[in-house]
């Protein structure tokens, strides 16, 4: 395989993960774990509380994660308590 065309692989690859539907109601990272809204199988509280921790604030189905370089996430669950969107905050 040549370089070029191995390349373009991974560019076609990076454009199906950016237009993937999955990744369309945003997405965080929380350490090496990527939490993303909708798509076939969304994280649940249980999976968000796992991988990024305690959110920095709660209320009813919104919770918002506060980062360390001043900015946030606002991730809304639906009534079964999986994400169905993230935001970025100010």
């Amino acid at each position: 395989m040549t370089k070029k065309r191995a390349l373009g692989g991974i560019g076609a690859v990076a454009l199906m993960l950016l237009t993937d539907p999955a990744l369309s109601g945003g997405s965080m990272k929380c350490g090496i774990h990527l939490i993303h809204a909708g798509g076939r199988h969304p994280p649940s509280k249980y999976e968000v509380l796992k991988k990024c921790g305690e959110p920095t604030f709660r209320e009813g189905n919104t919770w918002v994660y506060q980062s360390r370089r001043g900015g946030s996430r606002i991730l809304k669950f639906n009534r079964k308590s999986f994400v169905v969107n993230i935001q970025e905050g100010r």
